[in-house]
Parts: C-alpha cells; sequence; structure tokens
C-alpha cells in the first residue's frame, strides 16, 4: 500500500481512508487511554497508533473526541485512518477487551509494577494508558493482567505518557512480529 505524506493524510477523506483502512495489515494492539485530556497527546496516540498498525484506539472518560480541528493537526490527519471508539468508563472497555481475550498491560508508576522488560507479553494486547496528571485510575489497575513502568535514571520522576506509550508498543510490537 502507498504510504502517506502529512499533506496528503490531513487532506485526506473519511470515505477513502475508510476503504484503504481493509488493506492495512494491523497487529493485534490497541491502545486504551484513560481520561487522557490533552488533545494534542490525544493526536498524537493515533499517530502512534498508525505507525504500530494498532488495531484500533479507544478513548475513554471526559476526553475530546474526533473530529477535532486540534486532535486532527497533532495526528497529522491519522485519527481518520485508525479505527477508534468512545466509552464513558474505562473499566467497561477494560471487560469487553477482557472478554475478547485481550491480555491487559497497563504503563503506570504503581507499588505493583514491574520493570517494562520484564513482562511477557501475550497476543491479543490493549495497552491502557492514562491521564497525564493523574495517572490511571485504581479501578482500572486492578482489571489489568500486568502494570509495567519505564526505569527512570535521572532526576525527573516520569515520562510523557505518549513517550512511555511509544518505547512500549513498538517494543510490543517487536516482539509479536517475532513470534508471527
Amino acid at each position: 500500500m502507498k504510504k502517506l505524506n502529512s499533506h496528503q493524510l490531513r487532506s485526506s477523506r473519511m470515505g477513502e481512508s475508510k476503504k484503504l483502512q481493509r488493506k492495512i495489515n494491523r497487529h493485534p494492539i490497541v491502545l486504551v487511554l484513560d481520561n487522557v485530556l490533552d488533545t494534542y497527546n490525544i493526536g498524537c496516540f493515533f499517530r502512534l497508533a498508525d505507525a504500530i498498525a494498532a488495531k484500533k484506539v479507544y478513548l475513554c472518560g471526559p476526553t475530546v473526541t474526533p473530529p477535532n480541528i486540534k486532535i486532527h493537526r497533532a495526528s497529522v490527519g491519522t485519527w481518520k485512518w485508525i479505527p477508534w471508539e468512545h466509552y464513558v468508563k474505562t473499566t467497561n472497555c477494560i471487560k469487553q477487551l477482557k472478554n475478547q481475550g485481550y491480555q491487559i498491560i497497563a504503563c503506570e508508576q504503581d507499588k505493583n509494577s514491574i520493570d517494562w522488560r520484564k513482562a511477557i507479553y501475550k497476543k491479543p494486547i490493549a495497552l491502557v494508558l492514562g491521564s497525564e496528571s493523574n495517572g490511571i485510575d485504581k479501578k482500572v489497575l486492578k482489571l489489568c493482567h500486568h502494570i509495567v513502568e519505564i526505569p527512570m535514571y535521572g532526576i525527573n520522576r516520569s515520562l510523557n505518557v505518549l513517550v512511555a506509550a511509544s518505547v512500549l508498543a513498538y517494543s510490543i510490537v517487536t516482539q509479536i512480529k517475532k513470534t508471527d
């Protein structure tokens, strides 16, 4: 399939993308955004989801959803190319994904978290990412199979949620591709 540059993505139309989406060989990974409120981050998550050929993005909680000009700009139009769904409650989304056989992996600094490099990832995978200010809700964490974190070696306590998601998502997709 032909790759599109940023100008082509921004000007692409929904109908056009729906037809071509079927041609994308998607990996068995979805992104679940728990109360992510920053429209720039939301847009960038769509761009990440496209980059890793994720199956879907789940926007959960009181968040902005497409179509939205800020999401459009930050995603470079990729929101039109990634299937997405909105849930009022993240717990409902997680329960549905569990029923579909997804391994639920949360990226969070928590007393129960393990080093992301030591986790064993089994497909299909739902990668749960939290709010920039509050992280992932405790009720959501209780529903996850694993909580992973990226160790911090400097003075800063954490990475931006999008940066952390990118590190994990590419690692998981690399593992998935090795087992295919």
